[in-house]
């Protein structure tokens, strides 16, 4: 199921950013509830999941396994997967919207469809890419591996694999970018208005924040003290 493009109009592209929550000032993070694109996201890729599930069930079409299926469903629900990624990757809410036209991208190939047992693995791949692309700091894959529940060494697998299929075409123009934005938002529209969830981050943490004038020395200190947070423990599959 691919997202249709829908025609943007220049007086809702603010709101629309707003609403999503892609212009949080960056200062504000660490005060700020999850922003609404993760739920938005997360609603729209279970949706996906489901039809193609269906589809795959009825027999009617054939898939190809990739190297994103894994051996079992994780138990973490793509909400909840998208918010742990959110809250300790600390990368921009935009890396979620232009993850996301990296796993349509992605999904145009041949009988490959997303499932239940790939669309974790594909999309931490898809945000730590985006994340490298447009944020001004990043942090190694072995951190975005434990911070997904994988291994070192499967989340430098992924991240090539999908490299390669995208042919390293990571540039998403405006317009692209804004449609997928007010897509997201009409995709949801329903639920939204039915069940307005509001999400805190739990136990009080107040997430570490990283910009670009931060140099190395800095950079390898906040790797290190993610290392030793307990809250990482737990979330392997």
């Amino acid at each position: 199921m691919a997202m249709a493009p829908p025609t943007t109009d220049a007086g809702d592209e603010l709101e629309s950013y707003s609403s999503l929550g892609l212009t949080v000032p960056h200062s504000q993070k660490g005060n700020a509830e999850f922003p609404k694109v993760l739920l938005l996201l997360s609603t729209y890729l279970d949706k996906t999941v489901q039809q193609n599930e269906e589809l795959l069930d009825s027999s009617k079409v054939k898939e190809s396994t990739t190297i994103f299926h894994g051996q079992r469903v994780p138990e973490l629900s793509i909400k909840l997967y998208a918010e742990r990624i959110f809250k300790y990757a600390q990368c921009s809410p935009s890396c979620f919207v232009l993850a996301l036209i990296y796993m349509e991208r992605y999904l145009q190939q041949p009988n490959i469809y997303m499932t239940s047992f790939s669309v974790h693995r594909l999309l931490i791949t898809s945000v730590v890419v985006a994340a490298k692309f447009i944020d001004d700091s990043f942090f190694n894959n072995a951190y975005y591996g434990r911070v997904g529940g994988i291994s070192t060494r499967e989340m430098n697998r992924l991240e090539l694999d999908l490299l390669f299929s995208l042919d390293f075409r990571l540039k998403v123009n405006l317009e692209t970018f804004r449609s997928y934005c007010l897509q997201l938002e009409k995709e949801a529209l329903a639920l939204v208005l039915e069940r307005p969830i509001k999400v805190h981050a739990t136990n009080g943490t107040k997430p570490l924040i990283c910009n670009g004038s931060v140099d190395e020395t800095c950079k390898h200190e906040l790797v290190r003290e993610r290392y030793s947070s307990q809250a990482l423990q737990g979330c392997s599959w």
